[in-house]
This record gives structure tokens, C-alpha cells and sequence, in this order.
């Protein structure tokens, strides 16, 4: 296996994002809902960067690029909202939001991106034989309706690897996607302090 030496699994998923964006049917222009909206995570409450502050950029309504090719069509007809973070070096974040109309449709939403994000491993190989990707489950947590965390990484045939942690949750009608992406493997993912900022994440919902 090729050394591990700098990340790939955001520019994987970018990339494969920009050829399945089409059939993804969620308004990348849309304006976020104002009335009731869900609250958005702020910079502080992401894990903690060890030489970067974080930055978090305005709402904005669609589905980030970064998470279209492993979340698929499990959004279609779904109206959505995310908040993009970074921090000055290589490590980004995104919490994506959908408020559906009861909850047994937001349940059956997060259901089917917990799917979505357990396969997309194997998606991304099938989409690019120069890639090698592996899936770890974090497990659930037990704020409101659930959440469950995921690891997905990534490494190319010329050595360029990258972590990401993703982490779907859920109160009431509001689905919550939250995603956090570097350069490295497993062994430098924050798992527990991803997991804590699940929890907030999930519990500013309403």
C-alpha cells in the first residue's frame, strides 16, 4: 500500500459530487428558511484544531459539494441548508440541515443517510480504481431522537490520504448532517470531541 502522505477523500468526494450534481435535485441556490430554522453549530464548538482557529462561513441553502457524491440521492425533494467551516490549514467542516414534514420522514431520512454513508466506501472504489477507501463506525449517541458517527478514509494510488468524520443526528422533523475532513488516516481523527460536537450540533436544532 502506498505511503500515507497528504488527504484525498474531500477531493474524491468533491470531484464525484460535480458529475452526480445534476441528478441531485436539491436547489444549490436556495435561501435558507427563516421562520423556525434550526440553529447552526458555531466555530468554538468544533473539535478543537491544535495550531488553527476555526472559521464558519454564512447559511447557506443546497448541499455542500464535499458531501453530494456520499449522500447521494437520499436528499431528492428535500430542501436543505448548511453552514461550511475551515480553519487556515487543511482541516474543513459542514453541518447540513433538512426539516421534513413529520417525524416518521425525518427518521426515515436519517435512516437512509446512514445507509448512504456506510456504502459510500464502496462507491467511491467503484467510481475510481486509483482509490482505496475504508469505512469505520463510530457508533450512537444518546441525544434526542439518536445520532450515529461514522469514519470514512481514503487513500490514492500516488499516496494522498485523507480522514473524515461524519455524523448524522436527529430531533423531531430536523435532520442534521455533520461532517469534518483533514489530511491523515484513522489514527488522527477526534473522534470524542467530534461525538461531543454531534451532541451540540443535535441539540441546537430547536
Amino acid at each position: 500500500m502506498p505511503k500515507r502522505t497528504r488527504a484525498g477523500a474531500v477531493t474524491v468526494c468533491a470531484l464525484a459530487g460535480l458529475t452526480v450534481g445534476a441528478a441531485l435535485t436539491v436547489p444549490a441556490g436556495a435561501a435558507p428558511q427563516a421562520a423556525n430554522s434550526p440553529r447552526f453549530l458555531s466555530a468554538s464548538e468544533l473539535p478543537p484544531h491544535p495550531s488553527s482557529t476555526w472559521t464558519a462561513g454564512k447559511v447557506k441553502g443546497g448541499v455542500p459539494v464535499e458531501l453530494r457524491f456520499c449522500l447521494g440521492d437520499a436528499l431528492l425533494a428535500h430542501d436543505s441548508s448548511y453552514r461550511p467551516f475551515r480553519t487556515d490549514l487543511d482541516t474543513s467542516a459542514r453541518q447540513l440541515t433538512v426539516v421534513v414534514g413529520t417525524n416518521a420522514k425525518a427518521k426515515a431520512l436519517a435512516s437512509s443517510l446512514n445507509k448512504h454513508i456506510k456504502s459510500c466506501a464502496g462507491r467511491i472504489e467503484a467510481a475510481d480504481p486509483e482509490v482505496e477507501a475504508r469505512y469505520k463506525s463510530y457508533g450512537s449517541l444518546p441525544v434526542e431522537e439518536g445520532a450515529r458517527v461514522h469514519g470514512l478514509h481514503t487513500e490514492t494510488s500516488w499516496g494522498a490520504t485523507d480522514i473524515g468524520l461524519l455524523s448524522v443526528g436527529r430531533d423531531g422533523r430536523t435532520v442534521t448532517v455533520v461532517d469534518w475532513s483533514q489530511m491523515g488516516d484513522f489514527s488522527d481523527a477526534p473522534v470524542a470531541a467530534f461525538k461531543k460536537t454531534t451532541t451540540k450540533a443535535v441539540n441546537k436544532l430547536y
